[in-house]
């Protein structure tokens, strides 16, 4: 055992359960023949030809993680165009962005907490390693942008057969569905109730996710800031850029953005996303539920409609600069 133990110690192999049972047999032959094996690396002839031969064909393929990541890059920051709201409110099949307004409790008092932010996909989970072609993220997450990419644009898809173009109603169930700029299908935005292995990953709270499939859990509602007034206004059509509640169907949880768990990608600071109803002394959502349906600048101008300038009396600007 002794010799045994000598042997094994030079050969400094990375002991496996197959080396164990050859050194139990005693079988130094094919001891020696696994010690070369592991240790001996090959020609580097051969080896720098394989890379090269690897290369060209990933090359040739588009798969080389500089294409997928400059193509990645080039769908997701792409510019989209929202929906023109004619009449001011929301309406099925618009092209719109969700965005979570300016914060002002007082655990948020950190400028790098504070503005507007958008719901988008979480492009960190995105695989940029594999050969398969890419696809879209199934997490979400919110991002300090509000201009319309392909990666924060979604889309109000009607469940009850509502033709295109028809107003959203509050108490209407609708979808939320997006292609996150790298899928040619919609996915749709659903949340479950939480579980022991099944859960948000910074809060542990109810996390949102992307899925494809059609079902209750894909199903939300927009509701009045105000809960005095939200049967009052329950049937009537939601206005875009005001301050509403999106409540999730299934758990009765409301979509919300705590800031105090933040994400870091390889786009900088994000925001977690979950369902979740902060609630005041009042009873009332907190600012962590409230989200604007933005769309789009029904002017000559480009950008979204809170972007457009403000009207001014006639004459204003030339009685300022004399």
């Amino acid at each position: 055992m002794v010799r045994g133990r000598t042997r094994a110690n030079s050969l400094r192999l990375p002991w496996r359960s197959s080396h164990w049972e050859l050194l139990h047999r005693k079988d130094w032959q094919a001891l020696e023949r696994v010690a070369r094996a592991v240790l001996e690396p090959p020609p580097p002839g051969i080896a720098q030809q394989d890379l090269l031969k690897d290369f060209i064909r990933k090359r040739e393929k588009g798969q080389l993680f500089v294409q997928r990541l400059a193509r990645l890059k080039e769908n997701i920051f792409k510019k989209v165009e929202l929906s023109v709201s004619s009449d001011g409110f929301v309406h099925f099949g618009d092209t719109v962005l969700l965005m979570n307004p300016d914060c002002t409790s007082p655990e948020e008092r950190d400028p790098e907490l504070r503005g507007d932010v958008t719901l988008a996909v979480d492009m960190e989970e995105v695989s940029l390693y594999s050969d398969e072609p890419l696809q879209i993220s199934r997490g979400l997450s919110a991002v300090k942008r509000v201009d319309p990419i392909g990666r924060n644009a979604f889309c109000i898809v009607s469940v009850d057969g509502s033709a295109v173009g028809e107003p959203l109603r509050y108490g209407q169930n609708f979808l939320l569905g997006t292609k996150g700029g790298v899928s040619d299908k919609l996915f749709y935005l659903a949340s479950d109730h939480k579980t022991f292995r099944d859960f948000a990953k910074k809060s542990r709270l109810q996390k949102v996710f992307l899925t494809g499939e059609l079902s209750y859990l894909t199903f939300w509602q927009a509701k009045s800031l105000d809960p005095q007034l939200r049967l009052e206004h329950e049937g009537c059509p939601v206005p875009a850029e005001t301050k509403i509640i999106i409540t999730h169907c299934y758990t009765n949880r409301n979509l919300a953005v705590p800031r105090t768990f933040c994400v870091w990608s390889s786009f900088g600071r994000e925001f977690e996303v979950i369902c979740h109803n902060y609630l005041d002394a009042r009873k009332v959502e907190e600012d962590k539920n409230y989200w604007e349906i933005i769309t789009g600048n029904p002017g000559p101008e480009d950008g979204t409609r809170p972007e457009r300038p403000k009207a001014l009396p006639e004459g204003y600007e030339n009685k300022l600069v004399s």
